[in-house]
């Protein structure tokens, strides 16, 4: 996703599309106008929203904090690469020095000429002058290539501190906003689950959130029930809060993520009442059923028709519940007591779940 290509101690502009999510408010009973229900969908909206809001501003901030760190790797390797070009110049300075010195000890003070006339080899007296004319040379255009460096390297380091502190400035703001998004995402989580629990207590379902979503992509014909999870208690663990065995497959995520169809089906049930909360039950067209409980919030109605990937639910923590997750279970029938191994069966279809 992001651009491998990068200019040198310049500060990028992290640009972010603006995302705009509207909600259709539909009544329980079908009438437009309901106040109860239009009120759901403006916040299972709002929730959806900030969800997205809180993924890009994420991003831009890893994105700056990343930008900041290739600023001061870069700035390191100028300052290494300077470092052996001193190395490099220290060196030759003492070669030149052994060099003068060993002429100074044994000229006597004559000139170069006399130095001609009375040398026992002549040839070899000048191939040692040539010697450390070249070294004195090179040393002088070391010298000058080190200089020239470190004027560079000024320049340099000073856009780097520069740069590094617009970086800094725009990371403490991306932060702060990053934190707010995630406030009130908190609190429009809460929200959501409040409607839910009111829903449960009074036994009756508000009607289908109507949210914009994605078009589902048809690739496949199956997927998982939520697309980023942590997997909690599996089927067949015991526990506390099922009378006998778990009969699904939990899937930690927070309140208000949306929850997917996963496979093509029809809505059997609607459900805000009992254990499970507010849960869909879907049958396919190979004859199973597929369950999703402990929602927030549902988006389709009873006797609808859906398609792998298509929002069905929010996720929450309704009913018999002690957090946030999804509760998805596989029957041969439409009611409880006939589960199957969820994961063994997505993962014939070809939906792993790992």
């Amino acid at each position: 996703m992001r651009s491998s290509r990068r200019r040198p101690l310049l500060v990028p502009a992290l640009l972010c599309a603006a995302v705009v999510l509207a909600a259709r408010p539909a009544a329980a009973d079908g009438a437009p106008g309901e106040e109860g229900s239009d009120s759901d969908s403006g916040v299972g909206a709002r929730v959806v929203r900030l969800y997205r809001d809180a993924a890009v501003a994420t991003q831009r901030y890893e994105a700056a904090r990343l930008e900041a760190e290739a600023q001061r790797a870069r700035a390191q390797r100028l300052e290494d690469l300077l470092d052996r070009e001193r190395q490099k110049i220290a060196a030759l300075r003492e070669d030149l020095g052994r060099i003068a010195r060993a002429q100074y000890r044994g000229s006597g003070g004559l000139s170069a000429a006399a130095h001609i006339v009375l040398a026992h080899d002549p040839d070899a007296w000048m191939r040692g002058q040539r010697v450390f004319s070249r070294t004195a040379e090179a040393v002088d255009n070391v010298i000058g290539r080190n200089r020239r460096a470190e004027a560079r390297l000024a320049v340099d380091e000073a856009k780097a501190a520069a740069a590094w502190q617009v970086l800094d400035r725009r990371n403490t703001e991306l932060a702060v906003l990053k934190q707010g998004v995630e406030q009130k995402l908190e609190q429009a989580r809460w929200e959501l689950q409040g409607r839910a629990d009111a829903s449960v207590a009074a036994g009756s379902c508000r009607g289908a959130v109507r949210l914009d979503q994605p078009s589902p992509r048809r690739t496949q014909e199956w997927v998982t029930p939520v697309e980023a999870y942590t997997l909690s208690a599996s089927f067949g663990s015991g526990g506390d809060h099922w009378a006998d065995r778990h009969t699904g497959q939990d899937f930690a995520v927070p309140i208000g993520t949306p929850v997917r169809a996963v496979g093509v089906g029809l809505v059997v049930r609607v459900s805000c009442g009992g254990p499970f909360g507010i849960e869909v039950v879907l049958q396919h067209a190979d004859g199973y059923y597929t369950q999703y409980a402990h929602l927030a919030a549902v988006t389709v109605d009873q006797g609808e028709q859906v398609v792998p990937g298509q929002w069905v639910g929010q996720s929450g923590t309704s009913g018999n519940s002690t957090g946030p997750h999804l509760h998805f279970e596989v029957r041969v029938t439409p009611q409880a007591g006939s589960a199957v191994d969820p994961v063994s069966w997505l993962a014939v279809r070809g939906a792993p779940v790992e």
